[in-house]
Parts: structure tokens; sequence; C-alpha cells
């Protein structure tokens, strides 16, 4: 019988990095007649207008990241920011931080409003060197887009999915106030970031003593059946190619006897994968829609 992978997450309460730097904002350095975040890349070296400014007070803190998008000549620059190194041409990341723990997710506080249509976004991105290949690896990466507005400071956190078993040793973290069509003056504003959680690695198990998902590939209906108690709150989530969350339930006492299905009639045709996360697992599959 085929083995999937099964993705076990322990959420450890010390589990509290502290190795982003300047995560609070609280450094900056002045250059001329603007300042910039300490370890952190924008575009205020490489226009007239300022798209990164220190806001004040924090949350917590003195100060915190203020990014709008602002108008420049006939185009609107987008308000960026990274951790690390920024390519001012093509506006993204060049190199991150050094970074060798693991994390579930990125947490912070944050502000965001835009005025045209196009939101902005928070990744994260984990890498190794690949010493046998000579050429950098994807570990984990995480994407959150922007979702309506926050006019209060709001906590968000955004989980990294990771792809190798292997500890990363950089880490790149990226903010954009705008998406592809910035609008002038659209704006996010950051503070308080850290990573939390312990990400415990891949386990190789058979996904069919716990979970049956069925039928893969499938074209109307996928059924969701637990051949034993997988947990008495049930969150489930279904992502298409992109990573957008196009289907999120959630559902109570995970037992044999529940008969779950989800409608996929109207879904476009493609790849997707599935997440069932219960209070200490998250599986993940992958799946087809015909």
């Amino acid at each position: 019988m085929k083995k999937l992978r099964l993705f076990l997450y322990v959420f450890l309460p010390i589990g509290l990095f502290a190795q982003i730097p300047n995560a609070s904002f609280e450094n900056w350095t002045a250059v001329s007649t603007y300042s910039v975040p300490n370890s952190w890349g924008t575009l205020n070296n490489t226009y007239t207008v300022q798209t990164a400014t220190k806001g004040t007070p924090g949350n917590p803190g003195n100060s915190y990241l203020k990014l709008t998008s602002r108008t420049y000549g006939s185009s609107v620059i987008n308000g960026i920011a990274v951790s690390g190194v920024i390519d001012s041409v093509t506006k993204l990341p060049k190199s991150g931080f050094p970074f060798s723990q693991k994390p579930l997710s990125l947490t912070g506080k944050w502000q965001h409003m835009i005025f045209d249509t196009s939101q902005g976004s928070a990744k994260v991105y984990l890498t190794r060197w690949d010493n046998v290949n000579q050429v950098r690896v994807p570990v984990a990466n995480g994407n959150l887009k922007l979702q309506g507005m926050a006019m209060n400071w709001q906590s968000f956190s955004i989980p990294l999915t990771y792809v190798d078993s292997n500890a990363p040793d950089s880490c790149i973290i990226y903010f954009e106030a705008s998406g592809p069509y910035p609008g002038n003056n659209d704006y996010l504003w950051i503070d308080d970031l850290s990573f939390s959680g312990v990400y415990t690695g891949v386990s190789e198990t058979n996904i069919d003593n716990l979970i049956k998902i069925l039928p893969n590939p499938t074209t109307d209906n996928l059924r969701i059946s637990f051949v034993k108690e997988f947990g008495s709150s049930l969150l489930i989530k279904l992502y298409d190619v992109s990573g957008k969350i196009v289907y999120e339930d959630k559902i109570k006492n995970a037992s044999p006897t529940l008969n779950y299905q989800i409608d996929v009639k109207s879904f476009t045709k493609g790849f997707y994968t599935i997440e069932i996360i219960n209070e200490q697992q998250v599986v993940s599959r992958k799946l087809v829609l015909e």
C-alpha cells in the first residue's frame, strides 16, 4: 500500500525565536534627508520619494515600519521591505539573514489599507545551500495576501509549509503594501515580528490508517472518512495551485461514523492541496480535480 507523508507539528509555548534582525523596527539610521530601518532593505535610496518611513509609537515599543506606495513620475512605486538586501531593479529580495531554526509560523502586528484594487502581501522564505549540487534550495515558505482593511493594529500569523526535512541556513521576509498594480497611498504598517512554534519534521506513515480521501482524481464530490477518532475539533482547508484557500470548514467529533463530503463540481479543474488539521497534526495531500 502506498505511503504518503503526514506532517506532524508540535506547538511549544517556548518556541519563540528572536533571530529576526530589528524585528520591532526600533533601530533606524539617518541617510541624507531620510531614514532606513536597520537590517532591512527598502527602495528609499532608489527613488526621491520614501516608501518606507518610521511610524510612532510602536505596538509595542517606540516605532514601527510604515510602507506606503507613492506616485513617482507617471507610475506608482510599491512600498516594499525585505529582511536583508533588495534588488533595486527587480524590486525582489537578493539575500536574507542567517537562520537555522524550523518555526511553524511568522507572527506580528499590522495595519493596512488600499486605495485601488491591488492587495499587498507578506511572504517568508527559508532556504539552504546544497553543497552537492551547488545551488540554493527551498526548505519552507509562507505567503499571506492582505484581505480588506485593517484600520487598527491586528495580529497576523503566516504558516510555513515545509518541502525539505533539512534545516535552513537563510531566511527572507518580504512585505509589500500593494500587489502588481500599486495604488497611490496604499499602505502596510508592521511591528512586533517573531517566529513561533517548532516544526519537528516529516515522518512516513500510511495515511489510510487515519484518514481516507476518495476519489482522487475526482470530478464532483470528495469524500473524507476516518478509520478512528481523529480529534474533537477539526479544520479542513482546500488550496488551489496558487496557494489560495478555496474551501474551509470546521467540524467536530471526527469519528468513523462521520461521512464528510465536499462538492467540488464548481471548482476549476486542476491540482489542489487539502489539509486536515486537528489539535496535534496536519495531514496534507495533493488532489486532482478533473
